[in-house]
């Protein structure tokens, strides 16, 4: 038997301390700040923030979008007030509809949500002047300086912020100044002081610390960030290691590359010799954990649940003390025009509108498989952040040798020296790694503790990320050890552990000097006083556990979502079906769910789907669950002589469209609209209007129908599409191979209103970068690819229960 990989605990390299940071200065009863952790009521707990934009979400979907946050684990929302959205001209500031900040704060207060406000000025985001108004931008002043004329403007506008948040502050945990700020730490005391002069205050004073951020000592707590993938590198350029890094356990939470192109557009060096671990004063803390990827027109990178779920796996792993997503909800700008862009010169063009971000919530409203990979690790941290806080990381005797390095297990300890958790992580994307066999560990947690597990070598899946116990006492049992990941702990007379296995890796739990082989079901064991509840991991993407004052594990493949009252709401495209573990009877039973008064319409008829002449094939669907094969079409100068519909049967809860096109693409596009600082441009709206095809959607009566929670599913292969409601453009996003989803309620579609979507061929020598699926769909064709394969509309039913 080879020798076992080993970690010994490494216990906290500096004493307990307790900055003035919410302790001496903005105190608020039961909330205090420690170098190691934050604390409520004196018990440690890990927060989870995710970023949601306000004005960027409507106003009608707030308190939904909080309850999915909340279902997803998130315990804090984090969002920036852009000064471009609320204040276009001198002299008007607009706090009402979509923009009243207040009503947000307030229904995430009432949503059982901490709310973190990044008042900027600067703000980035992806807004066109990083979030200044053109005013303030061509004002004759020095930008995010200490400047008087600009702090002059910068003064009104945070007088502005505070009166229209008032005395909501007092709820409000946090407040982020400035954003990517590198080498002006006197300018974030100066911002500082003049928030807190115009009435805001918050127990954390925050600042991003990434790129060798120079920040000033005591006065903010440093966030950290990490992306597995970014748009902001060059098409061409490979998987950058600024990258590959957060597929690794560390140490060092600083990330050069993040706002790198930024810089480099503004003449702006990183602070050189920056500190790349927290500072001795503050815990580890991140704000931009990538909960996805924006798109840019040159590159467009499309990230997947796993991918997304390691690199949070990692922090966690690396002695994180706060996870924090950007993004954790996509959205819409609120008109067109607002994004960066080379024409305001930046060194990207990111869509007018679309900013779903391929967000756990994207912008539609619709959960993306993210959203489950992360709530099992919020869970976790639910349950057992009053105990992690308080564990430090400690890395393995044996660790990789860099970010090439494919063969070296990727694990960590976090433990006190007498209990703890072991994690691992062993995914990453473009580069698969291969299974790691005969892993075994030891585990020194004291010079008197040694632990080796398992039984018996084992080998590691490719995308496992475990977090198994060591020592975890409940309901007076201790377990030892177990290779199934800890989930959460639900209580009763006799305590629930629950554990979700691994797939791929046997389960074995050991208990009082006895090892017992777990086959994994929905039935708990009983060891002592503790029942251990070991689900199997094909149960990994219906696991929800609600944490809003009395714990309850649900099993469901149906939407849930939750506020503070312990109600649950069920989003369903078929009749729901959700399960809810009774911990006295250790059992699942079934939630009694009420017949919804908007039924579901449910098709199964055979509908046409017309698509007249273009110059490239469009794929249209032959029948369900068939090969999409692509028809050619001659092209035709007049649209009446369309051919034939072809028809397609669908059955189920979603209805095929009918797609009528009114204008074919042009025979030829470019390969390139321009470059700006070397990276292909974006096509103007004029060009896109000229060379984009266009098709008439006709929907079914029903999808007007806001009660139906109607939903438009596109999938489509070209360049770039938009999609118009009476000729107004409501969405638009970068083809990078996926789904396209639109909530046609929010895109203010109604009864009688037309349809269209436009949709710009891609040239077969395009120099933008796309996935690895869609660059050899593009290769496939040898001059331009313009394909429909699905359009589809479907409805879900909304019902609320008590369980």
């Amino acid at each position: 038997m080879s020798e076992p990989l080993a970690v010994r605990h490494q216990a906290w390299a500096t004493p307990l301390r307790r900055p003035r940071m919410s302790n001496d200065e903005d105190a608020r009863p039961g909330l205090s700040l420690t170098n190691r952790y934050l604390s409520r009521d004196g018990v440690p707990l890990i927060p989870v923030s995710g970023e949601l934009h306000y004005s960027r979400v409507p106003r009608e979907r707030w308190a939904e979008r909080l309850r999915q946050m909340k279902a997803g684990g998130v315990t804090v929302v984090a969002s920036y007030i852009f000064w471009l959205h609320h204040s276009p001209e001198p002299g008007v500031a607009r706090f009402s509809g979509g923009l009243d900040v207040a009503a947000f704060v307030d229904l995430a207060v009432e949503t059982g949500l901490d709310v973190v406000l990044r008042i900027g000025p600067w703000c980035h985001g992806e807004s066109r002047n990083g979030g200044f108004p053109d005013w303030v931008q061509q004002a004759p002043v020095r930008h995010r300086t200490d400047d008087p004329a600009y702090l002059a403007l910068v003064t009104d506008w945070f007088a502005q912020i505070a009166a229209a948040v008032g005395d909501r502050f007092a709820h409000v945990l946090g407040i982020q100044l400035e954003n990517e700020l590198y080498d002006q730490p006197q300018h974030l005391v100066t911002l500082k002081r003049l928030a807190r002069e115009a009435g805001m205050s918050a127990p954390l004073w925050t600042a991003t610390a990434w790129g060798g951020a120079d920040l000033p000592a005591g006065e903010v707590l440093p966030l950290y960030g990490g992306y597995g993938d970014g748009f902001w590198v060059d098409a061409d350029a490979p998987w950058d290691p600024t990258f590959r890094d957060h597929y690794f356990f560390s140490h060092v939470w600083d990330d050069a590359g993040i706002g790198a192109d930024v810089r480099r557009a503004q003449a702006i060096e990183a602070a050189s010799g920056g500190p790349r671990t927290p500072s001795d004063e503050f815990p580890a803390a991140t704000c931009e954990l990538g909960g996805g990827m924006a798109t840019a027109y040159h590159r467009r990178p499309r990230p997947e649940a796993l991918d997304v779920a390691a690199i949070a796996h990692c922090k966690i792993g690396n002695g994180s003390a706060w996870q924090g997503y950007y993004m954790y909800a996509g959205g819409t700008n609120p008109g067109p025009g607002l994004q960066e862009s080379h024409a305001t010169g930046y060194p990207n063009d990111i869509a007018r509108l679309g900013y779903d971000f391929h967000a756990p919530i994207g912008e539609a409203g619709t959960l993306a498989p993210s959203h489950a990979a992360l709530r099992r690790q919020h869970a976790f941290l639910s349950a057992f952040g009053h105990v992690l806080a308080e564990m430090p990381s400690s890395l393995p005797d044996v660790r990789p040798t860099g970010v090439e390095d494919s063969s070296t297990l990727r694990w960590a300890l976090r433990s006190d020296g007498e209990s703890g958790f072991l994690l691992i992580s062993w995914h990453q994307p473009h580069f698969p790694l291969p299974a790691y066999r005969g892993a075994r560990f030891r585990v020194t947690l004291s010079p008197s503790q040694v632990i080796e597990f398992p039984s018996r070598p084992i080998d590691v899946p490719p995308g496992t990320l475990a977090r198994w116990p060591i020592n975890l006492t409940a309901g007076g049992t201790t377990i030892t050890w177990a290779t199934a990941s800890a989930l959460t702990l639900l209580p009763g007379e006799v305590p629930t552990l629950v554990l979700l296995a691994d797939d791929g890796i046997d389960v074995e739990l050991a208990v009082s000097g006895s090892v017992h082989a777990i086959t994994p079901d929905l039935t708990p064991r009983r060891f002592g006083g503790l029942d251990v509840l070991v689900l199997p991991a094909t149960t990994a993407e219906s696991v929800w556990v609600a944490d809003d004052g009395t714990r309850r594990l649900f099993l469901s493949d149906d939407e849930l979502q939750w506020d503070a009252s312990g109600a649950i709401t069920i989003k369903s495209f078929k009749a729901a079906d959700v399960r809810v573990y009774d911990p006295a009877v250790g059992a699942f039973a079934p939630v009694p769910v009420p017949t919804p008064t908007t039924p579901v319409p449910v098709s199964s008829v055979t509908t046409p789907v017309a698509v007249s002449s273009v110059t490239t094939p469009v794929a249209v669907p032959r029948t369900a669950g068939s090969a999409h094969s692509p028809v050619a079409v001659p092209r035709a100068a007049d649209p009446a002589s369309a051919p034939a519909a072809t028809p397609v049967t669908v059955s189920g809860a979603a209805t095929p469209v009918t797609v009528e096109q009114l204008r074919p693409a042009a025979p030829t596009v470019p390969v390139s609209y321009g470059k700006h600082d070397g990276r292909p441009s974006a096509p103007a709206p004029e060009v896109f209007d000229e060379l984009a095809a266009v098709y008439r959607l006709r929907l079914p009566s029903w999808a007007a129908d806001p009660a139906r929670d109607p939903l438009l599913r596109v999938l489509w292969a070209g360049d770039v599409g938009e999609l118009r409601v009476d000729g107004h453009p409501v969405t638009d996003r970068y083809w990078d191979g996926s789904g396209w989803t639109v909530n046609l309620t929010d895109a203010g579609y109604r009864e009688g209103a037309q349809v269209t979507l436009h949709l710009l061929p891609l040239a077969a020598g395009s120099p933008v970068s796309l996935p690895a699926e869609a660059r050899a769909r593009l290769a496939a064709t040898d001059t331009q690819l313009l394909a429909i394969d699905v359009v589809e509309v479907s409805a879900r039913t909304t019902v609320t229960v008590t369980p």
